[in-house]
């Protein structure tokens, strides 16, 4: 079984590829892979909504040089997508936003490639607007069709420079809680439970 996370953040080492690190240690822990993309290394052209992928119907973008397509695979062939990213100006990074409203596109038009996946998001803020970039990201997962993780608490970070993310022992508490119940669903799916 793999999940597949994807880094919204645009800073290497920050709270969330710090907590992306330590949620694949955890899913390591239960044998279950998990590969960390860090959307930074990208750069997506914007959506300009051209219908290229309906028009093709093969489940790709027309644009083929930035390395959205090959990255839309690799999310169609992971078990389950785990989403992170930090709050920025009071929603999700551009980077973040960019590739997901390109996503969304391409798999509305094409083969619901991720429906019925098992799917999560992990938010970061420092003192406004977690909520909005966790729920731009569960959005997201849930008009794919995909099988979404909760948690109690929300898997909502409070923390500005790394590693303060480790002081918001609720926000901690709610990860360790989302990659728990990923890890349920991953194997009830599987016939492991």
């Amino acid at each position: 079984m793999k999940v597949l996370a994807l880094n919204g953040s645009p800073r290497p080492i920050g709270n969330t590829s710090n907590i992306l690190n330590d949620v694949q240690d955890e899913f390591g822990r239960e044998g279950i892979e998990m590969e960390i993309v860090h959307l930074y290394e990208y750069r997506f052209t914007n959506c300009n909504v051209c219908l290229t992928c309906e028009i093709r119907g093969d489940g790709r973008c027309m644009d083929e040089d930035d390395g959205f397509n090959p990255l839309l695979d690799r999310m169609r062939s992971a078990d389950a997508v785990l989403l992170a990213a930090p709050s920025y100006s009071g929603a999700c990074p551009s980077v973040m936003q960019t590739f997901l409203e390109r996503a969304h596109l391409v798999l509305e038009k094409s083969d619901l490639g991720l429906r019925g996946k098992i799917g999560g998001a992990i938010a970061v803020y420092s003192h406004q607007g977690g909520s909005l970039a966790y729920n731009q990201m569960v959005d997201f997962l849930l008009n794919n069709g995909m099988l979404v993780c909760g948690s109690n608490p929300l898997p909502i970070v409070r923390a500005l420079n790394s590693p303060q993310y480790l002081e918001d022992r609720s926000g901690m508490k709610g990860v360790r809680s989302l990659v728990s119940n990923m890890v349920s669903a991953l194997m009830r799916i599987n016939g492991y439970e």
